[in-house]
C-alpha cells in the first residue's frame, strides 16, 4: 500500500496555521503542526481536522511541541522565528532568529534527513542560509518562499489595474525578499501581449513600487500583525510543486552556485520545482538595468549573511 506524503509546518501562528489548512484543502498527505505553545498546535490541528468531513479531506492532522512526529516527512516549511518590533535593530532581530532557525533546522537533520525544506522565516534570505549551514542539505532540497508571494501581489494590482483575470498573466518577480526585489515588466505578459503595450511607464512603476512595500502595506493597514493568506498559500504551492512533481517554473530564493555571476548565495530566482527538489535554476535573459536591480538585491543579503557570521 502506498505511503501517504507527509507535510511538517513548524509555527503554529498565522501563516503555518493557514498554510495548513491550504495543505489540507489540497490533500497534500497527513499534516504534522510543531510549534512550542503548549495546546495551541493541538487545537488548531484539532480544530482543522473536524472540517474534514464537511470540505471533504482526509488528511490525518495533528500537533505536537516536539519534532518526533514529523519523521519521515516529504516537505517541511518553517515559518517560526519573531518578527520584528519596534525598537528591534535588524542585527537584533538576525541574532534571535539564527539562534530559533537554526535549532528546527538541526531538528529537521534529525528526524526528517529527506525531506524538502522551505524557509519562510524572516529576514527570508539571510534564514535559508541557517537552514542550509546547520541541516547540511543539499541545496536541492533548502529553498525560501518569497518570489511567488511577491509575484502573487504584482499579478494582483496588474489584474486590478487591467481589469483581467489573474490567470491570463504571466509575470515574475526576483531577487531578494524586500525594498531589493526586482518586478520584470520586460517579462511580464497578459496572454502573450507584453504589458509594456498595455500600461503607460507611470504606471507600471506605481505597479512595481507597491508590489515591493506589499508586506509593508499590510501590516500598516492591519497594525498588530501581518501577511497570512498569500504567504501560507505560496508555501503550499511549492510543497504541492515538489509532492506532485509537477515541474513548476516559480521564482524562489535558491543557493546560487555560478548563475547569474553568483557563488554562495540565496537569491530569488526562476526554479523548477519537482520531485528531486529545486531541480535547476532557469537562466534569464536580463538587461543591464535588470542585472544592476539584481546586483543590488544580492549586496543587500550578502551583509545580512556576513551579519550572520556562519562558521
Amino acid at each position: 500500500m502506498a505511503r501517504r506524503s507527509k507535510v511538517s509546518i513548524v509555527g503554529a501562528g498565522n501563516v503555518g496555521a493557514t498554510a495548513a489548512h491550504w495543505a489540507a484543502a489540497k490533500e497534500l498527505g497527513d499534516i504534522v503542526l510543531v510549534d512550542i505553545v503548549e495546546g495551541v498546535p493541538q487545537g488548531k490541528s484539532l480544530d482543522l481536522s473536524q472540517a474534514g468531513p464537511i470540505e471533504d479531506f482526509d488528511s490525518r492532522i495533528v500537533g505536537s511541541n516536539g519534532y518526533a512526529e514529523t519523521e519521515g516527512s516529504d516537505v517541511v516549511i518553517v515559518t517560526a522565528g519573531v518578527p520584528r518590533k519596534p525598537g528591534m535593530s535588524r542585527d537584533d532581530l538576525l541574532a534571535i532568529n539564527k539562534k530559533i532557525v537554526g535549532d528546527v533546522a538541526q531538528n529537521i537533520a534529525k528526524y526528517a534527513p529527506n525531506a524538502f525544506v522551505i524557509v519562510v522565516s524572516n529576514p527570508l534570505d539571510a534564514m535559508c542560509h541557517v537552514m542550509h549551514h546547520f541541516t547540511k542539505f543539499p541545496r536541492e532540497r533548502v529553498v525560501g518562499m518569497a518570489g511567488i508571494l511577491d509575484t502573487a501581489r504584482y499579478k494582483t494590482f496588474i489584474g486590478r489595474e487591467l481589469d483581467v483575470s489573474v490567470e491570463d498573466i504571466s509575470a515574475m518577480v526576483l531577487g531578494g525578499h524586500g525594498d531589493t526585489m526586482v518586478p520584470l515588466p520586460r517579462h511580464t505578459s497578459i496572454q502573450g501581449v507584453p504589458l509594456t503595450e498595455l500600461l503607460p511607464k507611470d504606471k507600471i512603476d506605481a505597479i512595481v513600487k507597491r508590489t515591493a512595500n506589499g508586506g509593508a502595506e499590510i501590516v500598516g493597514l492591519l497594525k498588530t500583525g501581518s501577511a497570512y493568506y498569500a504567504p501560507a498559500a505560496a508555501c503550499v504551492q511549492m510543497a504541492e510543486a515538489v509532492i506532485r512533481d509537477k515541474k513548476r517554473v516559480v521564482p524562489a530564493a535558491a543557493l546560487c552556485q555560478g548563475e547569474y555571476g553568483y557563488s554562495g548565495l540565496f537569491i530569488g530566482v526562476p526554479v523548477v520545482l519537482g520531485a528531486g527538489g529545486m531541480e535547476r535554476i532557469l537562466k534569464l535573459d536580463l538587461n543591464a538595468e535588470e542585472k544592476a536591480m539584481l546586483d543590488n538585491s544580492a549586496n543587500a543579503v550578502k551583509g545580512l549573511v556576513e551579519a550572520l557570521k556562519l562558521e
